[in-house]
């Protein structure tokens, strides 16, 4: 779930602020506090964001998994260099979890 402290990271990373409920506490001097209308559009786009940004994790995860492949005292398979390319190239053709047809590890 996106809320208003999500979008308020977003928006201003390095402001001072707390969020009480539904209640901004704005104790920032040198940024200025987002309006409701930014704060509710930015979490819009954050929740349109969510999709390909848990791909990409999970996709990370499984190049970690194969990270020792590419030690360099170890000469990588082409089936495991073609593996760890079609992971990184996931995000090219899939957008969400949902449809991704992951490649199988060799």
């Amino acid at each position: 779930m996106i809320t208003k402290a999500d979008a308020l990271l977003a928006l201003c990373p390095n402001a001072h602020w707390i969020v009480r409920g539904d209640v901004i506490e704005w104790n920032d001097t040198t940024e200025t506090q987002p309006s409701e209308a930014e704060i509710n559009a930015k979490i819009a786009e954050l929740i349109a964001e969510q999709p390909i940004r848990l791909l990409r994790e999970k996709r990370d995860r499984l190049i970690s998994q194969t990270d020792w492949w590419a030690s360099s005292d170890l000469a990588m398979s082409a089936e495991r260099a073609a593996y760890r390319q079609a992971l990184r190239d996931i995000t090219n053709t899939y957008q969400s979890l949902d449809d991704v047809i992951w490649p199988e590890k060799p």
